[in-house]
Parts: C-alpha cells; sequence; structure tokens
C-alpha cells in the first residue's frame, strides 16, 4: 500500500523515536548489567520519555520491550536478570517502537568494554556486510543479490 506524504511523516517520527532509543543507550554502560535492566531502561525510555509504545510487549503474550542476544545467541534472545553483559561480552539489542500507528524496528549490535580483537573484527566485517547487502536494494535487483553480496564479503573475510 503506498503511503500519503502525511503518513511517511509519521513513519519517520517512529524511526526517530526509535534512533534516540540507541543514541541514549549508546551512553550506557552497559557491562555489569542484566539484560532486564536494560530492558527496563528501554521500557522507561520509550514509555515515559518519547510518550511511544514499545511494540513488541505484550505481542503473542512478550512480557519484553527488546530482545538481547549476547555472545553465542544468534537472536531474540530474552531479558533475564541473572543474563550479566560482561567486559568484552557482543550483544544485540533488537527494539521496536509505535507512535501514531506506525511501528519502527531496529537492532544494534555493541561491543562492551575491553572487547578482543577477534569480537572487534567479527563486529566490523558483519557491519560491512549488511552495508554491501543494502547496496543492492534497487528497483529491478533480485533478492538473492542482496544474500550473494553479504555473503561473499563474510567468505572474502573469513
Amino acid at each position: 500500500m503506498v503511503k500519503t506524504p502525511d503518513e511517511l511523516a509519521l513513519m519517520r517520527v517512529s524511526g526517530k523515536m526509535l534512533a534516540s532509543v540507541f543514541e541514549m543507550l549508546d551512553g550506557q554502560e552497559l557491562a555489569g548489567m542484566s539484560t532486564l535492566q536494560v530492558n527496563h531502561l528501554v521500557d522507561r525510555f520509550i514509555t515515559v520519555d518519547l510518550a511511544a509504545h514499545p511494540a513488541s510487549k505484550g505481542q503473542y503474550g512478550f512480557k519484553y520491550v527488546l530482545n538481547c542476544s549476547i555472545k553465542h545467541v544468534v537472536c531474540h534472545g530474552v531479558p533475564d536478570p541473572g543474563e550479566i553483559i560482561r567486559d568484552g561480552d557482543i550483544i544485540n539489542l533488537d527494539i521496536t517502537l509505535e507512535k501514531n500507528g506506525f511501528i519502527a524496528d531496529s537492532s544494534k549490535t555493541y561491543l562492551t568494554g575491553n572487547a578482543p580483537a577477534a569480537a572487534r573484527r567479527l563486529v566490523r566485517v558483519a557491519q560491512e556486510a549488511m552495508w554491501k547487502g543494502i547496496k543492492q536494494v534497487r528497483p529491478g535487483a533480485h533478492l538473492g543479490d542482496i544474500g550473494f553480496a553479504i555473503e561473499r564479503h563474510a567468505k572474502r573475510n573469513g
């Protein structure tokens, strides 16, 4: 469905709000916090500071505002009071936010503290691969072009 200019403006509001959640998290020292503490921090920021709604909370009975994938968890980890983010961890925070009927959905990967060189390299190469995939998106392109660009970059970098 084609969006009207007013709808596109509202979508931009949701997107900018979600970007501000990640900006807030950028200033946090995540090491030493539990993943549930991060969830509560994000919940408060979205609901109180932004007067928006965490879109994932309550959806299909989900109790949290984010998914947190730490270390070996590939995606959609669940916040846990016993899961403490440690110095050197890789953690991905996947957050959705709804405002004015439009949902923004994004995630960001964080390296905490003194992450080993191998972890920093993994995150850097993964982000480069993502951008190579995004560059393939254009009219007339095929979905497989995106995956091919990502895979080629990943394989070239071991």
